[in-house]
């Protein structure tokens, strides 16, 4: 991949493990953890788009928050545990090769961004409990503009900063629907694609996918 000037990522997914929250609670919530922590994922993806369409926004951490609130609902888990799994979707585990990986990058002199519907402060957090603070050169959040991914004005966040073409920025999603947004804006787009699944079919299909970062760096 060619004159690539900036390699961007998503946060939530792709960098971090979102079913973490409630795996490190298993032993609580019991074999129902990972249908649980995939309904309430399922859940807060579709608020985000219905607010966009809606035009009512909230931002990430409300939206975390109301999600959760339903999932436990429908899972029958304990009100008492509401504040614990906030609490753990603050401090996600990354997935194992990542540290590694930003690591061998930034060392390659790319400029190292985040784009993620997350907070600032949400992802700032992240970044400080999992040791990776002086990685990226810039976390950029949906909330300088007020709508979430996949809406163009997301993906033009990091082409205004750096003042380059679409085409010289890789992005890395593990989220399809993302993929497909950041390619259809023109951005070179890299599946991530750790559980094998089918990619959707929203006009764009990614030149490549990988299994899990370290493969990344074969192509940059």
């Amino acid at each position: 991949m060619k004159k690539i000037k900036a390699i961007i990522f998503d946060a939530y997914g792709t960098l971090f493990d979102v079913n973490s929250a409630a795996e490190k609670c298993k032993d609580k919530i019991g074999t129902k953890w990972e249908g649980f922590a995939n309904y309430w994922r399922t859940t807060q993806l579709e608020y985000t788009w219905l607010r966009s369409l809606m035009n009512r926004h909230k931002d990430f951490w409300q939206i975390t928050e109301d999600s959760l609130d339903k999932s436990m609902k429908a899972f029958e888990i304990e009100v008492s545990m509401k504040d614990e799994l906030l609490n753990l979707y603050k401090v996600l585990s990354p997935f194992k090769e990542v540290p590694e990986v930003l690591k061998t990058l930034k060392e390659k002199n790319y400029n190292l961004g985040i784009l993620s519907n997350g907070t600032p402060a949400l992802l700032n957090e992240l970044i400080e409990s999992n040791n990776l603070k002086n990685i990226f050169d810039d976390v950029f959040s949906i909330e300088e503009v007020g709508i979430y991914k996949p809406n163009s004005k997301v993906y033009d966040i990091p082409i205004k900063k750096y003042n380059i073409q679409k085409s010289e920025v890789a992005f890395l999603s593990a989220n399809t629907w993302d993929v497909s947004g950041g390619g259809n804006y023109g951005y070179n787009s890299i599946w991530v694609n750790r559980n094998n699944n089918i990619f959707d079919n929203l006009d764009y299909k990614p030149k490549n996918e990988i299994k899990n970062l370290k493969q990344l760096l074969d192509i940059v």
